[in-house]
């Protein structure tokens, strides 16, 4: 029954169209961005791409970011309603510090801790040995879309990254350094916040009060961090300032399956291909009988639910936050099909 569920998920994956247009209504594809010269024989910028990068220079400039962000969001048409529809500081303020540069060296930086914290990880769990080289050639993968310079400014490609690194980083008894990265990732934007909760739970579950403590302590910290956020961003709100649209669309399957293709290397791909290749990366976390494999398994399927109830189209680069270590999954594919197929034999 369940490799009969799997093969009925994988068909209609395929017949799911995943595209977005950035007015938030469906599309049959993407729109990327043009690399056609303007009048001004300049490679066109989305205008989202654009925003953040006039917020960068102004905090360049030595303006302080609450005192223009709330009036710069207004005037680009953007809503400042509720306060999450404006972004937190943390990135922006980075890469006005380390300018275009600087951004590009910490980029290539992380995606190497990334690539190696998992060759680690693979080489130490049950069952990661054997798929070690393709393992970490997938996470290669999946990090590489860190590096492109284009989308520096984008909030969910750093949180992602160190959310794979975290990932790779933690084992049990051993979780200081994901804790930090994970920490840093949170402080960048907020829909790091469901791995945080899981790796709290997980903490709780193997019975391990001092690490579920620390997570805990971050969460607090974060909802502390978050209210006084909301504060500042308040002061600057006007009564006639338009509510975000809503958030909680349902989209379903093209939810989940477009937020991950189109936010990751996927998105090269036809959606017939792509979109099923999304949940064989969720089928080989499942196969693979480790902690990593439980807690990935719980993580991207708790992230593709979240997909399918919330986010408009025009929010399917969240999906960016998760989907560059969803890509290691795919390594554990043939353990998983064959397990299932033995156990349908009955020869389990």
């Amino acid at each position: 029954m369940l490799l009969a569920a799997v093969v009925a998920l994988l068909v209609l994956a395929a017949l799911t169209p995943l595209g977005a247009r950035m007015d938030g209504m469906p599309a049959e594809g993407l729109d990327l961005p043009s690399n056609e010269p303007s009048a001004e024989s300049q490679p066109r910028r989305d205008d989202d791409l654009a925003f953040y990068d006039r917020v960068i220079e102004r905090i360049a400039g030595g303006e302080a970011y609450y005192d223009f962000v709330v009036e710069e969001q207004r005037a680009s048409d953007y809503p400042v309603r509720p306060g999450l529809a404006v972004r937190l500081p943390t990135l922006a303020y980075i890469h006005a510090a380390l300018g275009e540069a600087g951004m590009t060296v910490l980029a290539i930086l992380l995606m190497g801790a990334t690539v190696w914290a998992w060759w680690k990880r693979l080489g130490e769990e049950p069952g990661g040995r054997r798929v070690q080289r393709i393992g970490t050639a997938f996470m290669l993968m999946g990090a590489s879309l860190g590096v492109h310079r284009y989308h520096f400014v984008l909030h969910e490609l750093w949180a992602g990254m160190l959310l794979a690194l975290a990932f790779g980083l933690h084992r049990p008894g051993r979780w200081g350094g994901a804790l930090a990265v994970a920490a840093l990732a949170l402080a960048i934007r907020e829909h790091a916040l469901p791995f945080v909760l899981l790796m709290g739970a997980m903490a709780v579950w193997r019975r391990d009060w001092k690490e579920a403590a620390a997570w805990g302590v971050l969460i607090v910290a974060f909802l502390a961090a978050i209210a006084w956020h909301f504060s500042l961003v308040s002061s600057h709100v006007l009564p006639s300032d338009p509510e975000s649209p809503d958030w909680l669309v349902l989209r379903g399957l093209s939810g989940w399956l477009g937020n991950i293709v189109l936010s990751s290397n996927l998105r090269f791909l036809p959606h017939e291909i792509a979109g099923p290749l999304v949940l064989l990366m969720v089928l080989g976390w499942a196969g693979w009988k480790s902690p990593a494999g439980t807690t990935g398994t719980l993580l991207f399927l708790g992230y593709g639910l979240a997909f399918m109830l919330a986010g408009r189209a025009n929010n399917f680069y969240w999906g960016a936050v998760v989907a560059p270590a969803m890509f290691v999954g795919l390594a554990f594919v043939p353990m998983a099909i064959t397990s299932l197929v033995q156990s349908a034999r009955g020869k389990a």
